[in-house]
């Protein structure tokens, strides 16, 4: 049986990328935020997760927000010890 080249060029991208980059928009719900503008000053402060500019649109690597996420997590463990 011989194997077939994926025909979706996206399938040849997706070595290590993620199926879809998160929105400010989702991060607000994600982390039960009060609005998107939380996400910006985050930004200009250089405090929140690592992020991207797509044209003029904000993106985030899931994978990047996680890490971010862990590392804020054991700050506050090692804050609350």
């Amino acid at each position: 049986m011989a194997t077939q080249e994926p025909t979706d060029p996206r399938a040849l991208l997706r070595g290590g990328l993620p199926d879809r980059y998160l929105t400010p928009e989702d991060l607000v719900t994600m982390f039960s935020l009060p609005s998107v503008e939380t996400v910006y000053q985050w930004r200009r402060k250089r405090i929140g997760p690592p992020g991207f500019r797509v044209g003029r649109y904000i993106r985030f690597n899931p994978a990047a927000v996680k890490a971010w996420e862990a590392e804020r997590t054991a700050l506050e463990a090692d804050d609350a010890a």
